[in-house]
């Protein structure tokens, strides 16, 4: 590991902490103020993986899910109080849910990637993090809300996530965190395109100051 990844590392462990804790917090009905924040963490590995290779990509991958637990469970540990209530900062469930979810999205979306890195510029950075937003956004939701694995943290509660409402408000009905995952997915589809303008736009510089250096 070397000094040119650790902006990577630091973007990466910053990213995960700051989505672990805005996720318990609605945006709307159907989002949490998570789903604005994490796809930055596509960004990071797609820039490693173009300018420094799979391998760097990858050591700041786990670099970055090491710190990022680590910063999460000591968040469990951080106690807030608010509406009567006092409650952690991070649930064990969500320090779960993420450092599962982003060690399985991310590692996919390197070998993506690297597979698809001598096409068109666009092509990698699109299809693995839209098929590691999918992966990620499976199986955080899971993880973190379903009722069905209140196993994990019997003490959290969890039953607001769990209450059924049509889909996204006019589909069948399902639990919320089915609609909550869903409406994040999309909004991860729309910032992977976004995404693309400051890929495009960072690696193009980069590769400028290497020639010119």
């Amino acid at each position: 590991m070397t000094r040119k990844h650790l902006p990577g590392i630091l973007a990466m462990a910053a990213t995960v902490l700051a989505s672990n804790i805005l996720v318990q917090f609605l945006f709307g009905q159907w989002l949490t103020w998570g789903a604005f924040t994490y796809p930055i963490a596509f960004l990071v590995t797609d820039l490693m993986n173009r300018l420094y290779g799979a391998p760097a990509a990858r050591k700041v991958v786990f670099a970055g899910f090491l710190v990022g637990v680590v910063c999460s469970l000591i968040g469990t540990q951080i106690m807030l109080e608010g509406d009567g209530y006092t409650y952690p900062a991070v649930t064990l469930r969500v320090a779960i849910g993420s450092g599962l979810a982003f060690l399985t999205a991310q590692l996919v979306d390197v070998a993506i990637f690297d597979r698809l890195r001598q096409g068109r510029w666009w092509r990698a950075p699109l299809a693995s993090t839209l098929v590691g937003s999918a992966l990620d956004t499976a199986i955080f939701f899971t993880i973190a809300f379903s009722g069905a694995l209140s196993v994990i943290e019997p003490s959290n509660d969890v039953s607001w996530a769990n209450e059924t409402l049509p889909l996204l408000g006019v589909g069948p009905v399902v639990p919320l965190w089915v609609s909550l995952g869903v409406a994040d997915w999309l909004v991860k589809l729309a910032l992977a395109v976004v995404a693309l303008i400051p890929f495009r736009l960072i690696v193009s510089k980069a590769l400028a100051q290497r020639a010119v250096a």
